[in-house]
């Protein structure tokens, strides 16, 4: 299909930035999903079914990020721009990057960049990155070159607890955590109380910015699965 740039301008940043540092617990998923996936990775919803869900809903804010592409973005957003609807949710694009900390793989997603900006644009091909394009300090970079921001994703998941992994992270320069996420894939879906709390406090300690998503893959997004 044929991608038309909506390019993300400073302030649809400055206010991903504003919601950011205002998100709780209950902000996720009524009100703002930051981790959602569609079928243009591994999820279970076209991208237009899902935008049209998130509607319904009534999301204020979202990203979609797919691991390695930001078609499902393309394709969402235009779907909004053909809707004109009166109270659309704000697309931020998205992305999930597996990426290396040392022995450790990660996911870091990427949030209001520039696909079209070279740096990032070679994560954006549909293939998990290799040699020292996956290395951490690559793919964080790479987001900042396009203007975006860094997130952790799920930062309890991992072989490298997030004590490990957060303070090495936070010295290459990302910019925040999924603070709020549901490890124990609950219904209905709420952050996991303890790994929440461990979380909080390392975002704190290094003054990140703490996000929150559903990870959805199948075809609820109030659900992880």
């Amino acid at each position: 299909m044929t991608q038309i740039l909506t390019i993300q301008p400073a302030q649809d940043l400055q206010m991903l930035q504003r919601v950011w540092r205002n998100l709780n617990a209950e902000s996720c998923p009524h009100h703002y999903n930051f981790h959602l996936h569609s079928r243009s990775s591994d999820g279970q919803l076209v991208p237009e079914e899902l935008i049209a869900q998130a509607v319904r809903i009534g999301l204020k804010g979202m990203a979609i990020t797919d691991h390695h592409t930001v078609e499902g973005y393309y394709r969402a957003q235009a779907w909004l721009t053909a809707q004109s609807l009166p109270h659309a949710p704000q697309l931020w694009t998205g992305v999930e990057i597996t990426t290396q900390v040392y022995d450790t793989d990660v996911h870091i997603l990427g949030y209001g960049f520039d696909p079209q900006v070279g740096a990032i644009a070679r994560y954006l091909t549909g293939e998990s990155p290799t040699g020292a394009m996956a290395q951490g300090p690559m793919v964080i970079n790479a987001i900042h070159q396009g203007g975006g921001l860094a997130v952790l994703a799920h930062p309890e998941r991992y072989r490298r607890p997030a004590a490990e992994l957060i303070p090495i992270l936070a010295q290459w320069g990302i910019d925040g955590v999924e603070t709020y996420y549901s490890y124990r894939k609950t219904n209905p879906w709420r952050p996991s109380p303890v790994e929440t709390a461990q979380v909080q406090a390392l975002a704190e300690q290094f003054n990140l910015f703490q996000t929150c998503g559903t990870d959805t893959h199948g075809v609820d997004l109030l659900l992880r699965l």
